[in-house]
């Protein structure tokens, strides 16, 4: 324990443990063994450093050194028309959590689909615990990663998604995670659990926002299990306040012939953390991972994407775009490992990334680890600016600066929002898009425009 005993704040997390250890003292011996386990093993990793490889590029001594509490619910300030923003069109379900507790006056998802169950992780450990079991916990690395440990360790509550054996869901199911404006620097830990059986398709969508400007530490992690042939997509929105902290973790298990996609939106926080690690466990899998992070001020948004191939005739395609202003700081970190048995595996890497001013920062490292001998892999990553070129172009038909390099920057990030086959959250993702680009920003961020420079990685 003693590399967590030098951070500050360390009380605040040994205070809110035990107070939920009498919480939940009522529910299963297992669950509660899984949550002690957890923080033991937070204490003895500690939160990671510079020093660690998978974190090389981002410093979590913010984190760190705060005083965080548990959040309370805050459901009772809110209305539908408060969330109205947040809404999305045409949703077979929505599941409203306020600080991290699920929201039942705010959620909608009367009448579910036949063969599709989706509601609080709390409610189904009250009413069915186990039959969670053999799912909650089993998949992410909690040995190695302390905030996968933490936010096991406060396991409470978050969505619960399983799709039945050949069902087929039309409309995305939107799970929304709602701040409000709290006196004093809190912390949520969402867990969201999501099964798809056999033959069954869905559109899953997660996405965090902020209402008011409260500091937030938001550690959220998501099981995602895809079973033989099922088609899964599952879609991460994180547009908090620019004083919040959030990590995030997509452990995605897929059998054979599954196909399952994430999609990456970040946009707010001041220090964002998005890891997406799927495992490739049965034969003919397909992943794509796509997404797009958009930097202004003095932000940090850190991607950290590991794929393991453990398993021959699987293909995975990663695609992500960083469009950074101001003086932000981007980080892809692509890894992909491909296991000794995993015989004919086809994967791709690619970054791209556009700088809109010269204090902009962005770390690139595409990585293969290839132990099999009949592949086909390919990584690289591009850095440059707006195309001035096609900049003139769009100019010389009558389209003002302005205008012209908002259409630039929203054709580069619909490179990534294309990719979002359900066209009712594509919709909604590009309308956060828009909002959210740069505004009337030149290519150096002087006011003057700029010769295009690439450097291209890889």
């Amino acid at each position: 324990m003693s590399t967590v005993t030098e951070a500050t704040g360390l009380g605040s997390y040994l205070e809110a443990f035990s107070e939920m250890r009498q919480r939940t003292s009522h529910q299963p011996e297992w669950l509660r063994t899984l949550r002690e386990d957890a923080f033991g093993q937070f204490c003895d990793i500690g939160f990671p450093t510079l020093k660690d490889e998978a974190w090389r590029f981002t410093s979590v001594a913010p984190i760190a050194r705060e005083s965080f509490s548990l959040a309370e619910g805050g459901a009772a300030e809110l209305t539908l028309e408060d969330l109205k923003p947040f809404l999305i069109a045409d949703a077979a379900c929505r599941l409203v959590f306020v600080n991290g507790r699920f929201a039942a006056e705010l959620s909608d998802c009367e009448p579910l689909p036949a063969g599709v169950e989706a509601g609080s992780l709390a409610a189904e450990i009250g009413s069915n615990p186990a039959a969670l079991k053999s799912s909650l916990g089993r998949h992410l690395d909690l040995g190695t990663d302390p905030f996968c440990s933490l936010n096991t360790a406060f396991l409470e509550d978050g969505g619960y998604v399983r799709i039945a054996k050949g069902t087929v869901l039309a409309s995305p199911i939107h799970l929304l995670f709602v701040s409000t404006d709290l006196d004093s620097p809190v912390m949520a830990h969402p867990r969201n659990l999501i099964l798809a059986g056999p033959n069954s398709q869905a559109d899953v969508v997660e996405e965090h926002v902020s209402l008011g400007d409260a500091k937030l530490f938001s550690n959220t992690a998501t099981e995602l299990v895809a079973e033989e042939n099922a088609v899964i997509a599952h879609h991460m929105i994180e547009r908090e306040n620019r004083t919040s902290f959030h990590i995030s973790t997509l452990q995605m298990h897929q059998e054979r012939n599954s196909n399952v996609s994430s999609h990456s939106v970040l946009i707010g926080g001041a220090l964002v953390r998005n890891n997406v690690h799927p495992v490739l466990a049965g034969e003919g899998g397909a992943c794509l991972i796509n997404g797009l992070f958009l930097g202004d001020d003095s932000q940090h948004l850190d991607n950290y994407m590991l794929v393991d191939h453990a398993s021959p005739h699987c293909a995975s395609h990663q695609f992500y775009n960083g469009i950074l202003g101001g003086k932000s700081h981007g980080v892809f970190h692509g890894r992909i490992i491909v296991r000794k048995d995993a015989q004919q595996t086809d994967a791709k890497q690619t970054n791209r990334n556009l700088l809109l001013s010269d204090d902009a920062q962005i770390d690139t490292k595409p990585q293969l680890e290839i132990y099999a001998d009949d592949v086909k892999c390919t990584h690289g990553a591009t850095i440059g600016q707006l195309d001035e070129n096609a900049l003139y172009y769009l100019r010389s038909r009558g389209i003002d600066e302005t205008s012209a390099r908002e259409l630039l920057l929203f054709a580069f990030a619909g490179e990534c929002t294309g990719r979002i086959r359900s066209t009712p959250i594509r919709e909604h993702v590009e309308r956060i898009v828009r909002q959210s680009l740069p505004e009337g920003m030149t290519s150096d961020g002087t006011g003057e425009g700029a010769e295009r420079r690439w450097e291209e990685i890889g």
